[in-house]
């Protein structure tokens, strides 16, 4: 196993099988688009184990608490991890994260979003230490998102050479 899969041993975290997309959706892009050294990831949100969209769904400041929606986005950053794995083999090639992008799926007046991606950027952290792991970030809301989810995040990892 690599370094990182053993942190996430050691949290009692696994990674997520692949999304399974509700009936009817068809989304015709990669999940992990690799381009030189450069890593470009696809919104994901978040997913349970058997790759199954996570609930709860709906906007955060109304259907969701923003503390759901931390966990939300916190279950987001191992669907990432899953798709990161299943594409480049090791967690351990990825030399540094570069940027995110989280969104939030807002009630009208919600304006915690940073809190929220939190739960995305604290695992992150926590697995992969200051330097790999620090990142550029935005959290931002959006009037929706697919599937009614409460989060979607994006991003960019380096590999190392």
């Amino acid at each position: 196993m690599s370094a990182i899969e053993d942190r996430l041993q050691a949290l009692g975290l696994a990674l997520p099988a692949p999304l399974q997309l509700p009936p009817g959706a068809r989304l015709p892009f990669p999940w992990v688009r690799v381009v030189g050294r450069r890593v470009l990831i696809s919104g994901h949100g978040p997913t349970h184990a058997d790759g199954s969209l996570a609930g709860p769904f709906g906007r955060v400041g109304a259907e969701v608490t923003p503390e759901q929606a931390h966990a939300s986005a916190r279950l987001t950053a191992l669907s990432i991890l899953g798709s990161l794995h299943r594409e480049l083999g090791s967690l351990d090639r990825i030399a540094c994260w570069v940027r995110v992008l989280g969104m939030v799926n807002s009630a009208p007046g919600f304006n915690r979003h940073p809190a929220v991606i939190n739960g995305f950027s604290d695992l992150i952290l926590e697995l992969f230490g200051p330097e790999r792991g620090a990142h550029a970030r935005s959290a931002v809301g959006m009037a929706g998102l697919p599937f009614d989810l409460p989060v979607e995040v994006e991003g960019e990892v380096e590999l190392a050479s």
